[in-house]
């Protein structure tokens, strides 16, 4: 089983976002039994906390079950996990600065190099936005892991 963790800054809008997408996907397409997903933030401003009550109901527009609750990404994930999806650059950085000896960068990805729909290279975060932002990120979210799956399937489930 791949184990795959989506991390934004707080983990209740961008990262839980596309943990839930993503088995949304996977069941969909009757893999679910091959992935396993989580997401985490690189702060812990939310920790414990269920997702944003706004993307909840974005995804729930879309049929999107919005499960979980927040944590903050620890050093023991780079060794849980297969692959690491950062939602911004930022993200990105902050996690490889608890890998200073390198170890695990081959492990982190941008989230947005999965995507083929949309040219953005971060998830912009809905937080602090309008209503509209969080569709956005859904949709942008949805190109990202529709793509990843795909690549993962291609693979037979190995890393990508």
């Amino acid at each position: 089983m791949l184990k795959l963790l989506f991390v934004c800054l707080g983990n209740i809008c961008r990262s839980p976002a596309a943990e839930n997408i993503m088995n949304h996907l996977a069941d969909k397409a009757g893999v679910s039994d091959r992935i396993q997903c989580d997401s985490a933030g690189t702060a812990n401003y939310h920790a414990g906390n269920p997702p944003d009550r706004r993307m909840q109901a974005a995804a729930t527009n879309r049929q999107i079950p919005m499960l979980g609750s927040a944590r903050q990404f620890t050093k023991a994930d780079f060794t849980a996990f297969d692959l690491i999806l950062a939602m911004d650059r930022e993200n990105y950085q902050n996690i490889l600065s608890l890998d200073p000896q390198g170890q695990y960068q081959d492990k982190v990805k941008l989230m947005c190099d999965f995507a083929t729909q949309h040219p953005d290279k971060e998830v912009p975060d809905p937080y602090y936005g309008g209503a509209d932002g969080f569709d956005y990120v859904l949709d942008l979210l949805t190109d990202a892991c529709s793509e990843l799956l795909s690549q993962l399937e291609a693979r037979n489930f190995t890393n990508v």
